[in-house]
């Protein structure tokens, strides 16, 4: 078994993986100050939540967004496990070809995500992300990456909603009744959802237009269970980890 560890801007998820199959997942807030210590105990009870004990796992990849984090997350794999995992970046084998003005740029979730894809769908796929923010990736059948496309998540748009006036609350992320609104929580709920539900498939259409062909669409993240979206062929929560599977077993 290896862990695959997917360290991003809200939530840090960890898949325990045998071969290409996700056999549990768990979620930690990401944090900057856990210590090396801390991280280490998480992921010995998880383990421990799976049946697994810390000599069943064999290795770990990375993939991060997050540099601060990386010190303790790692030191915490090598004092409590005995491995020093394997980071998605420069000089790693992913088998995608990144056809980008600056290929480095691309976030090594992103690549995680067009791997997963591509690897499990084939192509052309167009990869959505919807975490912090809301990313886009076109795939094409070669298994070039070839354009993106960020925007703001629904969740940093709802917190954004809530720090930046004065009398309207948080809300929950939720799918609404209706557009129907009668009070200020279910007017932001439905505000938000069917906005960016917009934003989603007019994006999608866009890429169409443009690219003039047809191509499968694989909607991934915490956020992308919520929307009922008919352009979406997929929703994968995996996908990441189905990426980071493919790129371990090309460098090992």
């Amino acid at each position: 078994m290896i862990l695959a560890v997917d360290i991003g801007n809200t939530n840090i998820v960890i898949g325990l993986m045998e071969g290409t199959e996700t056999v549990d997942t768990y979620r930690i807030t990401t944090r900057s100050n856990h210590t090396s210590d801390e991280y280490g105990l998480m992921i010995l009870q998880f383990l421990q939540l799976s049946n697994f004990s810390p000599d069943d796992v064999q290795d770990a990849i990375i993939s991060s967004v997050v540099p601060k984090v990386m010190h303790s997350f790692i030191s915490s794999m090598i004092k409590f496990l005995g491995i020093d995992p394997m980071i998605i970046g420069p000089g790693i084998k992913t088998g995608m070809n990144i056809r980008m003005d600056d290929p480095r740029s691309l976030g090594a979730d992103l690549l995680a995500d067009c791997a997963g894809a591509y690897t499990t769908y084939g192509g052309p796929v167009l990869v959505i992300d919807m975490g912090t923010a809301t990313t886009y990736n076109y795939v094409d059948e070669k298994g070039a990456i070839l354009a993106g496309l960020i925007t703001t998540g629904i969740g940093t748009a709802a917190a954004a909603l809530a720090s930046n006036t004065a009398q309207l609350p948080e809300v929950q992320i939720t799918r609404p009744r209706s557009i129907l609104a009668a009070n200020t929580k279910d007017a932001m709920q439905a505000g938000l959802y069917y906005d960016c539900l917009g934003g989603i498939e007019r994006t999608i259409t866009q890429f169409r237009e443009e690219l003039d062909t047809d191509f499968k669409v694989v909607a991934t993240g915490g956020m992308s269970r919520i929307f009922d979206c008919p352009l979406i062929d997929v929703v994968d929560p995996t996908l990441i980890f189905k990426g980071m599977a493919s790129i371990y077993a090309k460098n090992v």
